[in-house]
């Protein structure tokens, strides 16, 4: 029996890096996938025939996690059109890295929208449908630089680690309707946002990390496939690092 078999799973700025290996992962273990961007491309088409080929159903849509309004029609539109909803996975995000004596209003601004705001969009639409089913699982994706804080990077730690308060105030607010909250802070994960980083920049991050290599988009997704299904039914509330034992 797959691990996620009949699941329906919403995954945000899922069109490529992270998300796109946790999409895949999912359906792998027999969940079909919702999945958005904030625009559908060319990359939205291939994830839906890459989930395809898994025999699951997947559909990508195109939607601003950061809207409050965009978000809850997305979420009304996926649960009409899949039936039911069991998992959110609020991966969506961006930076805008710059010391603080440089850091604009905006930029600021921007990233507590697009990275804080969208949980509480999304997740505030998806819990009636959690409630009044009574199961659930949300799942957050904050970052180590949430945990521990990193030079130049002041608006984008501060938002994942607001994102940790959140996981942890919603798991005690819907633990009691058996619906789990908790977040993954995933480490140096090579993907195409670190691929802009220099050679030395890269180095650098590896020599910090205690495994001496970055991770891949397909260790956070294992550990978000573990969060997700019934291996983790009495974890709730957690950040999960996946970071090489960078934070330890």
């Amino acid at each position: 029996m797959k691990l996620l078999n009949g699941k329906t799973a919403v995954i945000t700025g899922a069109a490529r890096g992270i998300g796109k290996a946790i999409a895949l992962k999912f359906a792998s273990e027999g969940a079909n996938i919702a999945f958005s961007d904030i625009r559908y491309d060319e990359n939205c088409e291939l994830l839906e025939t890459e989930i395809a080929v898994q025999g699951v159903k997947g559909k990508g849509y195109a939607s601003d996690a950061s809207s409050f309004t965009g978000s809850e029609k997305l979420i009304n539109d996926i649960a009409v059109d899949f039936g039911k909803i069991d998992i959110l996975v609020n991966n969506a995000g961006i930076t805008r890295d710059n010391l603080l004596l440089r850091m604009s209003e905006d930029d600021w601004d921007l990233i507590m929208k697009v990275n804080l705001k969208s949980a509480f969009n999304l997740t505030k639409a998806v819990q009636r449908y959690f409630i009044k089913q009574r199961s659930g699982v949300i799942i957050n994706m904050s970052s180590v630089v949430g945990v521990n804080g990193n030079a130049g990077q002041s608006n984008y730690s501060a938002s994942k680690a607001g994102l940790i308060g959140f996981t942890k105030s919603i798991a005690q607010e819907l633990g009691s309707r058996n619906i789990r909250c908790n977040a993954i802070a995933p480490g140096f994960i090579i993907t195409e946002m670190t691929a802009k980083l220099s050679e030395e920049m890269r180095k650098n991050w590896e020599e910090q990390i205690p495994l001496k290599r970055g991770g891949t988009p397909e260790d956070v997704a294992n550990v978000a496939l573990f969060l997700a299904s019934d291996l983790s039914s009495y974890v709730s509330g957690q950040v999960i690092s996946v970071c090489g034992g960078m934070s330890t």
